[in-house]
């Protein structure tokens, strides 16, 4: 196979104006010192951590499908992006900066793993790039007119937790974005779990939150979220979009440990990951 091809990657994606966070901050867990990214959420930084140019090699570009759409959301909220003051919480390589700052915003960007700044700095020059990740984010209140975090809310160990933060750092009458993937599974899914089969790779029971910090993972699911966490006019939708890549590109995020998918692999022994790919 060259190329995997799919559509309708479903995404659930939160669009909200913030009208204000006033005794928002008191509800987030107790946060530790400052120390470069100290305090980060160790679920969400530990997952990223070195995996950077698998990852920018293969889901990216998936997770790049949702990037026009959160930044159309925005503005659709607080009016042109030109001049506006944009966070990229979880900016990872550096997509959807890029995106904002064609766009002419003031991006900063944000992420708690020193090599995805890297890579985000060489993609985004003009963005100020800050080590940091939720729920602790190295930003005055009331700092940025947006904060849009890709494909991260899903990712953290608190998600409540994260969602106040980026209210935090919002102006009143801002905007939040967010995106996550549904519980449902896609064709990619799909994808995975025949490799698994085919390779007679027995996977380990997925990794859930407690029950006290967990979300259903659905529109209404995430919509809750962001009200419990003191947002008002939540706005949910459902995003699809066709997704092509090289088999090799692809398989680049799995080998290099990136997702849910790359722990699995990673975890095998080395004659059980020569026959995920496929060769002999």
């Amino acid at each position: 196979m060259r190329a995997f091809s799919g559509s309708a990657y479903r995404v659930v994606t939160a669009f909200f104006p913030h009208v204000d966070h006033t005794g928002c901050r008191e509800e987030i867990i107790e946060a530790g010192e400052f120390v470069a990214a100290a305090g980060t959420d160790q679920k969400g930084s530990d997952a990223w951590a070195g995996v950077g140019p698998s990852y920018a090699q293969s889901f990216a570009h998936l997770c790049a499908g949702a990037i026009a759409p959160l930044l159309e959301a925005a503005a659709a909220i607080i009016g042109p992006l030109s001049g506006r003051r944009v966070a990229d919480v979880g900016c990872g390589n550096g997509n959807l900066s890029v995106a904002a700052i064609e766009l002419g915003a003031d991006v900063t960007g944000l992420d708690p793993d020193a090599g995805m700044l890297s890579m985000a700095r060489a993609a985004a020059p003009q963005a100020d790039l800050l080590l940091g990740g939720l729920p602790d984010l190295p930003l005055p209140s009331s700092d940025v007119d947006a904060v849009l975090a890709n494909f991260v809310v899903n990712h953290v160990g608190d998600p409540r937790a994260a969602v106040v933060e980026l209210i935090r750092v919002c102006r009143p009458q801002g905007a939040v974005g967010v995106t996550i993937w549904p519980s449902e599974l896609s064709a990619i899914n799909n994808l995975w779990a025949d490799v698994m089969n085919a390779s007679g790779v027995t996977a380990a029971g997925q990794d859930r939150l407690p029950a006290d910090k967990d979300f259903d993972r659905t529109e209404p699911g995430l919509r809750e979220l962001l009200q419990r966490a003191g947002l008002e006019a939540v706005q949910t939708r459902t995003l699809s979009w066709d997704f092509m890549i090289d088999a090799e590109d692809l398989w680049a995020g799995p080998a290099g440990g990136v997702g849910g998918i790359g722990k699995i692999v990673r975890s095998q022994a080395p004659l059980v990951r020569t026959r995920c790919t496929g060769s002999t």
